[in-house]
């Protein structure tokens, strides 16, 4: 599979960082930083967002801010970043219990869906951000640059599925998208109550379990 820490691996930011927090609290100083900022940026977008509402949700003043990030765009950056990780260390230790296609992407959609309920801001911040990399350009060459590990995440599940026979090799480009489409448009149901969600998983697993629709021809 792919390695989790090449998932969100942390590109240079755009200069020198301003000065040195203390190393005693700089750590959960900066993840209060990206709980914030994810949760704001899932809620409003990247647009309509500023530094100082970062700054005011995780209890800093703005020029505290400036000690972790040089802009805006890099603290969404890195808020990507952290949230890949996050996501795929949950779905790598997921798959880890099925050898099987249909085992390793039930394993998955099983483990958004509890992350789902544990921080609604996750799958907000996901759908989120597909909006702000189609308003912002400078975004989506940012967050293009590390895509390349999520990809692979996607192909070793469909790549289990050859293995075993569940799918043939000829369908496997296919089977690529399918994997990533059903992740993806899982996270457009962020909305929806922990219900809800919980029926569309079951839909997804029932169709490919077979056990909820029957082809007439």
């Amino acid at each position: 599979m792919a390695a989790v820490d090449q998932i969100g691996d942390p590109q240079p930011s755009s200069g020198r960082r301003r000065g040195r927090p203390p190393a005693t609290d700089s750590a959960d100083t900066r993840q209060a930083i990206l709980e914030a900022a994810r949760a704001l940026f899932a809620e409003r977008g990247y647009g309509a967002v500023t530094n100082k509402d970062v700054a005011s949700a995780a209890g800093i003043t703005t020029g505290a801010l400036y000690h972790y990030v040089e802009s805006k765009l890099d603290l969404y950056a890195e808020v990507d970043r952290d949230m890949q990780r996050t996501i795929y260390r949950r779905f790598q230790d997921a798959v880890v219990s099925s050898d099987t296609f249909l085992g390793k992407l039930t394993a998955v959609l099983e483990a958004a869906h509890q992350m789902g309920i544990e921080d609604p801001s996750l799958a907000g911040f996901v759908g989120a951000v597909r909006t702000d990399a189609r308003r912002h350009p400078e975004i989506d060459e940012r967050l293009s640059r590390y895509a390349e590990a999520r990809e692979q995440f996607f192909v070793d599940i469909v790549d289990a599925g050859l293995s075993t026979g569940e799918i043939a090799p000829a369908h496997k480009p296919e089977m690529v998208e399918f994997v990533r489409t059903v992740l993806v448009g899982l996270t457009e149901t962020v909305g929806m109550s922990p219900e809800q969600h919980r029926r569309a998983v079951d839909a997804v697993t029932g169709l490919l379990r077979g056990t909820i629709f029957t082809p007439l021809d």
